[in-house]
């Protein structure tokens, strides 16, 4: 079975590697860099694909309209809010995403960005320097810092991801608050937390670390109301999603003091404009949307993906289906 394989975006170095892997198999395969292409120039270079791999480039309704013999979208990582599913699932083809590749990567750097808040580690290195330039030790701007052990720590929304966080951190002596809906009795019991709501959350935790899928009831779950029931010592992490956040109300609760800070890997758009109102807040820790990045996660997901389109040409289902009624 020959399989056109086109990857319409892509941010490894080259795709050398999957060039090799595809002409092995004999498959027909073409790749862009179409993020910021016109919809049309999206059309023409995926229009008779077999196989669609999706980084970032927006796949909506009237590029899947399009589209003569497409049987399958591979979104290379684990969100997929670039990509129409109601289109897609209308239209009888499936949307594999991968969310296991890189969910070690993701806890850890949400706890390296919890032990950075908590140890004022960026403030840290200001304080020394200036500190070295009068010649005398001064922890005016570090100080306070409170002891992790026996603070609490609120996960939301407890997946892969979210548990890797609860497991990795049983040792350090937080107290756990999860919020998580749609966590499994099953899974309640296996990871043994207590559920609370979103509300208890936000008011009783010391650090909060963001976890959850981006969806109508996710979004600007972090907003103006919900900073207003936090203390002011505490903390937002988040790693999953932008939307997530209303990076606005963030500023202003970190301007105003409404809480101590928050450290942010995600953004609504990406990179953020030069004005993104986090910029210039000594209380904001920001990294550039690599949680996800390890070598070793980076040449996982190459192997995924190759391994899914390898499936479909033996006519086996996606392991993970955003829209699996498309499959019966």
């Amino acid at each position: 079975m020959s399989v056109k394989v086109v990857i319409t975006d892509y941010i490894e170095p080259d795709l050398k590697w999957e060039e090799k892997e595809l002409a092995k198999r004999g498959f027909p395969f073409t790749y862009h860099q179409l993020k910021f292409a016109p919809v049309e120039q999206v059309i023409e270079a995926t229009r008779d694909a077999d196989v669609v791999v999706v980084n970032m480039v927006k796949i909506t309704r009237e590029v899947i309209a399009a589209w003569e013999k497409c049987r399958l979208v591979i979104r290379h990582g684990v969100g997929y809010d670039n990509v129409d599913v109601d289109a897609l699932t209308e239209k009888g083809i499936p949307l594999c995403y991968i969310p296991d590749y890189c969910a070690e990567e993701v806890a850890e750097q949400a706890i390296a960005l919890i032990f950075a808040c908590a140890r004022r580690i960026p403030a840290s290195r200001k304080v020394l320097e200036e500190s070295s330039a009068r010649g005398q030790w001064d922890f005016t701007d570090v100080i306070p810092i409170y002891r992790m052990a026996g603070r609490t720590l609120g996960i939301l929304g407890c997946g892969r991801i979210g548990s890797y966080v609860y497991r990795k951190l049983q040792s350090f002596g937080f107290n756990f608050l999860i919020c998580d809906p749609y966590l499994s009795e099953e899974r309640r019991r296996e990871l043994g937390v207590e559920l609370v709501d979103k509300e208890t959350l936000f008011r009783e935790s010391d650090f909060i670390t963001l976890h959850a899928p981006l969806n109508d009831e996710t979004r600007r779950i972090v907003n103006a109301e919900t900073l207003a029931m936090m203390k002011p010592t505490a903390y937002v992490i988040n790693t999953a999603r932008g939307p997530l956040v209303d990076h606005q109300a963030l500023a202003d609760a970190l301007r105003n003091g409404t809480i101590a800070g928050a450290a942010i890997d995600v953004f609504d758009k990406e990179p953020p404009e030069t004005d993104y109102p986090l910029f210039g807040l000594p209380n904001a820790i920001l990294t550039p949307h690599l949680a996800w990045y390890s070598e070793d996660a980076a040449w996982r997901i190459r192997e995924i993906i190759l391994l899914e389109i390898d499936r479909f040409a033996a006519g086996q289902p996606p392991r993970y289906c955003v829209n699996p009624q498309v499959l019966s």
